[in-house]
């Protein structure tokens, strides 16, 4: 079960916050090995002063669409599905709602399946966190 966080600049339309977070499902389903049914995001809009990116670097320049998804799951995954997700993510939000590749930012993050807690104050060992 990854988790994502979606940062972006405030402003964008509940359309466009939709086909960003059903683009990252899409992907993650496609190229990340996850379930269908094992969607967890959450969207935070900043103020533009509050989402500090540096414009240029490593591949800019980088709009104020910049986006960042901060993705943690409990199961590594190896460089080449890491890399597949990571282009099928920025084909998709290419297609919609119209992102730029240079205005996607991804960061994977693993934690163990003990460091997990779905509900009730329980740890699952779950083999597809």
């Amino acid at each position: 079960m990854p988790f994502t966080r979606i940062s972006l600049i405030e402003g964008k339309s509940p359309e466009y916050l939709k086909a960003v977070s059903d683009g990252l499902h899409q992907a993650m389903v496609e190229a990340f090995n996850v379930p269908a049914d094992d969607r967890f995001q959450a969207i935070h809009q900043h103020r533009p002063n509050e989402l500090i990116f540096d414009r240029n670097y490593f591949g800019g320049p980088r709009s104020d669409d910049f986006i960042v998804f901060s993705i943690t799951t409990g199961k590594p995954r190896d460089t080449a599905t890491k890399k597949a997700f990571y282009k099928r993510l920025v084909a998709l939000l290419g297609k919609s709602p119209g992102v730029r590749p240079e205005d996607i930012m991804i960061i994977v993050s693993t934690a163990s399946r003990d460091e997990w807690s779905f509900s009730n104050g329980e740890t699952r060992m779950l083999e597809s966190v």
